[in-house]
């Protein structure tokens, strides 16, 4: 099999490969074995006719289709690895030369991926990213672990204020009838939760258990309902129950009911010490983030519209997926949202650009300093994987498939990468 570049602009390559006729024999024989049993000929059983009466009954290129999807996968892969082309999309085929005896010639026009010219990436000055935890961001987490920790109490002796807890019933109307999704009973809401339409919660402020009330509200014009955005709506509105919230008192016994700590002393210095944590993590994120937008800024890339394409895919996937652990699919989600499967596409699509041209610039980077996975890391993050699916380390490395590993292998060196573009800046403070 030989092959030659005969075109290259752009991103895209287009090939001319040759397969000799005795390979594209070979590929004619397994063609034939395989379908050998759709023919009935008159005097052999289902499936024994010779291939030489076949083809003089049907024609010589009775095999030629399957015969190519036989040969074609390995040539075409041989002249990838020869010219050292990164495919990022199936190949466009067209047949120059197919004859019984002679070499089949095909060529094969590809998108491949797109050349990076790297902008400074060393020595880039970023805003200097700090957060530091106060004792008034721990007092603040403990008071969300009472909020979190406290007991509802029937209110009877006085109306509804902010941060109550109210069961209703509600009819919703609009131009005087009541519309789909405005009705519910028993429905529970907190006051100042901001849950329901602006202008809701406000007019319940002052009101009575048992008291049957009228709020007159106007929907967003942003609705996700179109036919409700910007109209006017009057709910009746009947509270069934006031409850408030009972926080625990602030002592040892509160630390010992919520955490493995015997004082509230002991529990805050636990609490700091997560704090400086998430603290320190969000500095670690937000530099990067930084330095990877600024870095990324400074390449040139054309990139070719398959690729964003294809990322568009995989987060419209990945977001089906979580869709699914909410009860929905995506066509539910699409007619609750009035939202048409393009628009969504749309919507992503500058997140996908975005991730495809961080993606093209950290390969280029990691190429261009030479920064690969090591053993020892590469050993690390396997046993940490196989932690993670409860399995025996060795065995899982032994199971894996290569191209999961490879994958692997291409998020240490990413993370290596990113860790070497961080190192490397300045970080400034801001003026």
């Amino acid at each position: 099999m030989s092959s030659t570049v005969l075109k290259k602009e752009n991103n895209e390559v287009t090939l001319k490969i040759e397969v000799p006729a005795e390979k594209f024999e070979e590929g004619i024989q397994k063609a034939y074995l395989k379908n050998r049993k759709r023919f009935n000929i008159p005097g052999f059983r289902k499936g024994k006719a010779p291939k030489r009466i076949i083809e003089a009954r049907y024609g010589k290129g009775i095999f030629y289709e399957d015969a190519i999807n036989f040969v074609f996968p390995e040539a075409y892969s041989k002249a990838v690895d020869e010219h050292e082309l990164e495919p990022v999309d199936r190949p466009e085929i067209d047949i120059e030369q197919i004859e019984e005896g002679k070499p089949v010639v095909f060529t094969a026009k590809v998108t491949v991926k797109p050349e990076v010219k790297l902008g400074d990436y060393t020595g880039i000055e970023v805003e200097k990213v700090e957060y530091n935890v106060t004792e008034e961001d721990v007092e603040k987490e403990i008071e969300r672990m009472r909020e979190r920790n406290a007991r509802l109490v029937e209110v009877k002796d006085r109306p509804v204020k902010e941060g109550d807890i109210l069961t209703i019933d509600y009819e919703g109307y609009v131009d005087g009838e009541q519309f789909e999704g405005g009705t519910a009973q028993n429905q529970s809401l907190e006051i100042g939760s901001g849950r329901f339409i602006p202008g809701f919660e406000e007019q319940l402020v002052g009101k009575n258990k048992d008291e049957e009330v009228e709020v007159n509200v106007t929907f967003p014009e942003e609705y996700h309902a179109e036919n409700l955005a910007g109209k006017d709506a009057t709910f009746k509105v009947k509270i069934h129950e006031i409850k408030e919230k009972e926080l625990p008192e602030l002592d040892d016994e509160f630390a010992k009911d919520v955490s493995e700590f015997d004082t509230l002393d002991e529990l805050k210095s636990d609490v700091k010490t997560k704090l400086e944590e998430q603290a320190k993590n969000r500095e670690k994120a937000e530099k990067e983030n930084k330095v990877l937008e600024k870095v990324v800024e400074g390449a040139e890339i054309d990139i070719p519209e398959v690729m964003i394409e294809n990322q568009i895919d995989n987060e419209l996937r990945e977001f089906e997926y979580r869709l699914r652990f909410q009860g929905l699919d995506l066509e539910k989600y699409l007619e609750m949202t009035n939202t048409k499967r393009e628009d969504l596409r749309d919507q992503l699509r500058p997140n996908a650009e975005k991730a495809v041209r961080t993606e093209l610039v950290l390969e280029a980077i990691a190429e261009k300093e030479e920064i690969k996975e090591t053993e020892e890391e590469l050993n690390k993050e396997l046993e940490k994987i196989a932690k993670q699916y409860n399995q025996d380390a060795e065995k899982f490395k032994k199971n894996m498939k290569a191209d999961d590993l490879e994958y692997i292998k291409l998020g240490i060196i990413k993370r290596k990468t990113v860790e070497y573009l961080v190192e490397n800046a300045k970080f400034v403070e801001s003026k």
